[in-house]
């Protein structure tokens, strides 16, 4: 079996030095890896250019319309029997591809994905926001699982895509904003067959910081409501978890600010305030306790609680703004 690595790429040189990298040491080596370069003003010619006598790697530009149209791009090049789509900022495991024929077999899957994880050289705040992102007590937990809701769909960070899904499906639909669920959920409306490969993992840096990482799950909030707009039977309960983190929280605040001010004379503020506190306190020590188990790191499990309150409502935020603009105002 021939595989296809697509690789879209923009303004990040220095991650597909380190991506590619890992790829020259995979077990497996029947593939190929085409790099496209989608309008950046940072090109990595000559760093992609430096694999070519350790890798069978082609690199093409094209102007700037988002990483779905870039992966699009990429497969109207590719040769291989399965296409397989990695974000630039991961590391890919050296038996990955191995997994992923051994899964294809056992499973036959026409289109698949896989978890992600966190590599030892990560910084703290990047193992954080990997623990946020995986995470049961976050909407990461119904993520890259054999746990997860409902029908699994595989995200772009890792993913794959036989020739036959290409054919049918014509790519990606979306350029950007949850252009991967919604080309996962058209795949299974197809008809083919969609499963994750537990095995196939690889190690996803994520943003580098919470600001960005705000930003990121934020966008992840909103683009579920453009998912919702498709597909209206995609939108499960579970999604919307994170909007009621939202609302409870600042609840909490407004009632602890409304005892402050009364003085704990309204007795039925004053038990909503503290069931609220004993509740975010607990937690909050859960979950500081989950992430000290899961990382083996005080330092990376404190981090981990700055980063799943970051997620919880960043995507609460996104989620709450595009449903009041777009469902309920109809905008």
């Amino acid at each position: 079996m021939f595989f296809s690595i697509i690789i879209p790429l923009y303004n990040r040189p220095q991650e597909i030095a380190e991506l590619l990298d890992s790829l020259t040491k995979q077990t497996y080596k029947d593939f190929e890896v085409i790099i496209v370069e989608d309008g950046s003003t940072l090109p990595a010619l000559e760093i992609v250019e430096s694999f070519q006598d350790r890798l069978a790697v082609q690199y093409y530009v094209k102007p700037n319309e988002g990483q779905g149209f870039a992966r699009n791009y990429g497969f109207a090049k590719a040769k291989g029997d399965y296409f397989i789509i990695f974000d630039s900022d991961i590391l890919v495991p050296k038996d990955y591809l191995q997994k992923v024929l051994i899964g294809l077999k056992r499973d036959t899957w026409d289109a698949f994905g896989g978890p992600d994880a966190a590599h030892a050289s990560f910084t703290p705040i990047q193992k954080a926001i990997s623990y946020s992102m995986t995470s049961p007590f976050t909407t990461g937990g119904i993520r890259g699982n054999k746990k997860h809701v409902g029908q699994f769909h595989p995200r772009s960070f890792n993913m794959g895509i036989s020739r036959e899904v290409y054919n049918k499906t014509g790519g990606f639909k979306l350029s950007r904003r949850s252009e991967d669920i919604e080309f996962s959920v058209r795949i299974i409306e197809n008809g083919f067959k969609v499963g994750l490969i537990p095995e196939a993992f690889v190690y996803h840096k994520r943003r580098a910081d919470f600001k960005q990482f705000f930003k990121q799950t934020h966008s992840f909030g909103q683009g579920r409501i453009d998912i919702y707009k498709l597909f209206p039977s995609e939108l499960k309960p579970v999604h919307a978890l994170p909007a009621v983190f939202v609302i409870g929280l600042f609840s909490l605040i407004f009632l602890n600010l409304l005892n402050l001010f009364t003085a704990g004379q309204v007795a039925m503020v004053a038990i909503l305030a503290n069931v609220g506190n004993v509740a975010i306190a607990l937690y909050t020590l859960f979950l500081f306790l989950h992430a000290c188990l899961s990382t083996k790191d005080i330092k990376v499990a404190f981090l981990s609680v700055i980063a799943a309150y970051t997620q919880l409502i960043a995507y609460g935020m996104g989620f709450l703004k595009n449903y009041s603009t777009e469902v309920l105002l109809k905008k």
